[in-house]
């Protein structure tokens, strides 16, 4: 068994286009930030979570449930945010 920390929390998309192209690169790029190897789900399909175009196939529309997985040393701590993330409206 691997002592590698893997954290997984499902969130609910609330900007008011859903993941479109800005709010996905946003999350990519927060999830660059981070160590641990990040994954984003909805329903049976997983995707890399730095990858624009992967997390654009998702077509998480608003509402939509995602849930986030990372595996590595500061897993916590990147769910945590890209969560935060994606539950925060649009301010633009």
């Amino acid at each position: 068994m691997s002592d590698v920390p893997e954290v997984e929390k499902e969130f609910t998309v609330n900007s008011e286009l859903g993941l479109h192209a800005r709010p996905a690169g946003k999350f990519v790029t927060l999830a660059g930030r981070f160590e641990s190897e990040i994954s984003v789900g909805r329903g049976d399909e997983w995707v890399n979570g730095c990858s624009v175009l992967s997390i654009l196939s998702l077509a998480a529309g608003p509402g939509s449930a995602l849930r986030v997985r990372a595996r590595g040393t500061d897993a916590e701590q990147a769910v945590r945010e890209l969560g935060e993330l994606l539950e925060t409206p649009d301010r633009e």
